[in-house]
């Protein structure tokens, strides 16, 4: 089964990232920004992937914690200088993803993408929509919308 035949949407360009030693990415198209984590304003009853909401240029951004949002180990206290925050704006929604460190633009061959492995733990909401293989690591890429829980 060939994704690029089933979703002929998939982008050719993503921006790479890593969250518990796992590289992930989000196609370049829906990445707005990517910022240094500042101090967000917590929501009371939010979700608990949802770290808060930070100000950027007079919007108002959701933030969330890209482990959490994965079902991912929570990151060990320690050097946290390269986490960064990816602004995403799937459909004109903006909504930042905690990363711990932002990697390299991938030009990917939608031949070359794969679907997620059948024999993986998939919940209602898995933003998995594909898998990259490269030489140097797999890349789970992410479908923005389900990442942001939008219809």
């Amino acid at each position: 089964m060939n994704i690029a035949n089933e979703r002929p949407d998939m982008a050719r360009r993503w921006l790479s990232f890593r969250l518990a030693g796992q590289d992930y990415a989000a196609p370049l198209a829906e990445v707005s920004e990517v910022i240094r984590p500042g101090a967000c304003l917590p929501v009371p009853g939010a979700a608990p992937d949802l770290i808060g909401i930070y100000p950027l240029r007079g919007r108002i951004v959701p933030v969330m914690d890209g482990r959490r949002r994965l079902g991912l180990p929570p990151a060990e206290l320690g050097d946290d200088t390269r986490a960064r925050v990816v602004v995403l704006n799937p459909e004109q929604q903006w909504i930042g993803l905690r990363v711990d460190a932002v990697g390299d633009l991938i030009d990917a061959d939608p031949e070359a993408i794969a679907p997620p492995p059948a024999d993986r733990e998939r919940r209602a909401d898995d933003p998995v929509c594909g898998v990259l293989s490269l030489p140097q690591a797999f890349i789970a890429l992410l479908d923005v919308r389900r990442l942001c829980r939008l219809p």
